[in-house]
């Protein structure tokens, strides 16, 4: 089928053409009209390019496959600054030009296989470097090599096996340890601080965060951008959210209501804060309460960790937190032991009476036959 729809790609162009030497070769491109009619469109279109394409002998002009330092400038520049935020560009930037380009550069897209990947893996893990610091080098290639696969400049992108990665710790402020940073935090930092115990936000949420954001008198506030070394864009999960504020934040943001501008935090003209200006605030703070050294992002932890502990739910946790999947949260399971002892307790309850032994059976889905068997296991102590 020359003509499909991708759940993740859209409407796709999937040729194998036969070229008049016998030579075959396989297309697949994405159209740029994302409709049925307009892919179809597109596919003609590209057929008749490929006929265009053999020279005068009846032989097929072969493509030139460009080498990796040929293809990064046009990824980063045509692909990654179209679909990420500003910091994923420069992560991408920066691993392609201090790992993949000295490892691949000089390869032809089509010549990076298996083979040359776990090379690559072999010699970054005797390097010291971590499995995932690793994994992210290789997401980076992996995606070069698929958007070069869309364009039509390889035919297949080649398996990467990732590395296992061991759980990773986190740090987190105990219940007794928050309140003392409140506490010892100055007045222009101190509601800043409250707000990330008590909401969760990351950092660029609270820099990017307007007071037309946030309402007082339901008590909650809507997260919709994100800040990054000036670049305002979309949270992280790239969706807004809504966050409860609890009494003690509505109180310390009402405190804090000023007139100096939109932004909640921010400089007393009223201009940004940006993430490294906060750094020192913070660490003072935990100076003064006789705490450990600790960043913002300790604070979205202890915001999550506390919450577990109290046992709320983990997918209440997962929407607060606007993590995209359940597996970023499941990372704070552990903190809840009191969940798989009450689940483990339940075995020891008495079965109920009211529904009966054919109720049962419809739980469990057998037929009314093994009604009298069913109740009798059922009421076994």
């Amino acid at each position: 089928m020359t003509v499909r729809h991708d759940k993740k790609k859209g409407w796709l162009v999937d040729i194998v053409y036969t070229y008049p030497d016998g030579t075959k070769e396989r297309l697949k491109r994405k159209s740029p009209v994302q409709t049925r009619r307009g892919a179809e469109q597109y596919e003609r279109q590209v057929r008749e390019a490929m006929l265009a394409n053999p020279s005068n002998n009846g032989t097929r002009v072969r493509r030139e496959v460009p080498t990796l330092d040929a293809f990064a400038d046009e990824f980063v520049e045509s692909y990654a600054r179209a679909n990420n935020k500003a910091s994923e560009v420069k992560g991408k930037k920066e691993i392609l030009a201090h790992h993949l380009r000295p490892a691949f550069g000089r390869l032809k897209l089509n010549r990076i296989g298996p083979q040359e990947i776990e090379r690559y893996k072999a010699r970054k893990l005797m390097d010291e470097y971590a499995p995932g610091t690793v994994n992210n080098h290789l997401t980076v290639l992996r995606k070069l090599l698929a958007v070069a696969e869309e364009w039509g400049l390889i035919d297949k992108v080649p398996k990467v096996k990732w590395l296992k990665v061991p759980e990773q710790e986190f740090d987190f402020l105990t219940f007794e340890e928050a309140p003392r940073l409140v506490a010892a935090a100055d007045m222009r930092f101190g509601p800043m601080i409250l707000v990330a115990l008590k909401t969760g936000l990351r950092i660029g949420e609270l820099l990017a965060l307007h007071w037309d954001d946030v309402d007082l008198v339901a008590g909650r506030l809507m997260v919709r951008r994100s800040t990054w070394r000036g670049h305002v864009g979309t949270p992280k999960s790239s969706r807004s959210r809504e966050v409860p504020l609890s009494p003690e934040a509505v109180r310390a943001l009402k405190q804090h209501r000023h007139l100096r501008g939109e932004h909640v935090f921010c400089h007393a003209d009223g201009s940004p804060l940006t993430d490294g200006q906060c750094k020192w605030p913070l660490w003072s703070s935990c100076r003064l309460a006789g705490l450990r050294r600790i960043g913002w992002h300790v604070l979205r932890h202890t915001f999550a960790s506390h919450l577990v502990m109290r046992g709320v739910s983990l997918k209440a946790v997962q929407e607060l937190l606007g993590h995209s999947t359940i597996e970023m949260t499941m990372r704070y399971a552990h903190l809840s032991p009191q969940v798989t002892r009450n689940a483990v307790a339940m075995l020891d309850q008495e079965a109920p009476r009211a529904a009966g032994a054919e109720g049962l059976n419809t739980v469990l889905g057998h037929g009314p036959s093994t009604a009298p068997c069913m109740a009798s296991v059922a009421n076994r102590p």
